[in-house]
């Protein structure tokens, strides 16, 4: 039987969604020009692992093999559209910056594969800790990167700060290099690739060493 502590290090290190597992590689490579893109679409991947893993786990019992998977991503679909109204009402600037990867979570493998390989076989508790591990340590691959693409590309961190934390955030940008040109290969697609390829080799090398 996992213990809680297994839960924790599977989600935040071992089997991390996006540095192990590469899963959910469209948004975590398309959203994350920026630091607080991957911050904003994190917590809200997040928040939809802790809610479907707790719902699939509290039905689990009650819900026909023959039909579990459609049940499955109808809920998840409820959740994402609820955290998508969310963001559209208070966020909206993030909300139109990270477009149609909102909607898009439906069809992340993550999710869907967190609740049919373990919210459907564990407890309400354990559920809840693996969602909020898991998307913890999916946010922590999502900003490590957008971090690593807006410092070689732009020179920043924490640009755009005011889109989920308004206006008076602004103030957190922090301008790491001064009357920087911008290195472009890191803000297009190939820089995703070639930001996640090292943030991985990082992660190995760290896993080598312990």
């Amino acid at each position: 039987m996992i213990t809680y502590s297994q839960i924790i290090r599977e989600g935040l290190w071992h089997n991390n969604l996006g540095f192990v597992q590469l899963l959910g590689l469209c948004s975590l490579l398309a959203v994350t020009g920026t630091l607080v893109n991957g911050l904003g679409l994190g917590i809200a991947t997040t928040l939809i692992l802790m809610a479907s893993n707790v719902t699939v786990s509290l039905i689990r019992n009650i819900v026909p093999d023959e039909i579990r998977l459609p049940v499955f991503v109808l809920l998840i679909a409820s959740f994402v559209t609820a955290i998508e109204m969310i963001i559209k009402a208070f966020y909206y600037n993030l909300y139109l910056s990270l477009g149609i990867f909102i909607p898009l979570i439906v069809t992340n493998c993550s999710v869907i594969g967190r609740v049919e390989a373990f919210a459907s076989k564990q407890p309400v508790d354990k559920a809840l800790l693996d969602g909020l591990m898991m998307g913890i340590g999916f946010t922590f691959a999502l900003t490590m990167l957008g971090g690593l693409r807006e410092l070689l590309g732009q020179g920043t961190l924490f640009a755009q700060a005011d889109l989920m934390f308004g206006q008076a955030a602004q103030w957190m940008t922090i301008t790491v290099f001064e009357d920087y040109r911008g290195f472009l290969l890191a803000v297009l697609p190939p820089g995703a690739f070639f930001g996640l390829g090292l943030l991985i080799a990082l992660k190995n090398a760290i896993d080598k060493r312990l």
